[in-house]
């Protein structure tokens, strides 16, 4: 009587005993290491040398690196063998990250420590270092070309004595109105103007003129100034 082959036999046969997946020198481990944690390390200083927010995290930054080895480290876990690299995929999609990230600009960031991971782990070094060194060199060059013209909102409030003087300071900047709310002897206005390299000079122009009460400068983005 022949000997019958089913779907299972096939798949140990065709996939479990590959060499591919079958050992992983240690030569390999450290230089999949080594070379992630060089990318991570050009991650994590790219990202310091770009950084236009307002309150820089040291801690956030360091993930990066983490993240990178990390990533190698579990490329190479699931290369050894397909029954964990099945078991993985499932361990990973009931994990969850709510964490909330408020610029888009730090998601590149994570895509790009956990993309040098897999290709440091997947022994791909050629593509994780030279993608790496041009990711990075256009990072540096676009935070360089940036323009900074940002919106912002201006919020004078002045008793009414000093609105000549307010209004004739307010005519040296492309402005345009937003409110004005007048409670008794104080008038509150509220301005939108777009600034070039926070020249923010005019707010202590507004804050020294006689009857100004305070003058508070804000970005849309969350900056604040005065």
């Amino acid at each position: 009587m022949g000997e019958t082959t089913n779907f299972q036999d096939l798949f140990k046969k065709s996939m479990l005993h590959l060499d591919a997946f079958r050992s992983i020198s240690y030569i390999d481990i450290l230089l999949g290491l080594l070379s992630a944690f060089g990318i991570g390390v050009f991650i994590f200083y790219i990202y310091k040398k770009t950084f236009r927010g307002v309150v820089y995290s040291y801690n956030y930054n360091v993930t990066f690196v983490l993240m990178t080895m990390i990533t190698a480290l579990i490329i190479m876990t699931i290369s050894t063998n397909i029954v964990l690299s099945l078991g993985m995929v499932g361990a990973l999609s009931i994990v969850r990250f709510r964490t909330a990230v408020k610029d888009p600009l730090d998601i590149v960031y994570m895509f790009w420590a956990i993309s040098a991971g897999i290709a440091s782990g997947a022994k791909l070094y050629p593509v994780a270092i030279i993608g790496s060194i041009a990711v990075g060199l256009a990072l540096v060059w676009l935070s360089r070309k940036k323009i900074r013209e940002m919106p912002y909102l201006l919020i004078i409030r002045h008793t009414e004595d000093a609105t000549g003087s307010v209004r004739s300071q307010l005519n040296k900047i492309n402005h345009t109105l937003k409110s004005k709310t007048i409670r008794k002897d104080v008038v509150e206005m509220t301005v939108e103007m777009r600034l070039r390299d926070d020249n923010t000079a005019f707010v202590h122009d507004l804050s020294s003129t006689d009857g100004v009460l305070d003058v508070s400068l804000i970005n849309y983005t969350g900056d604040y100034a005065q």
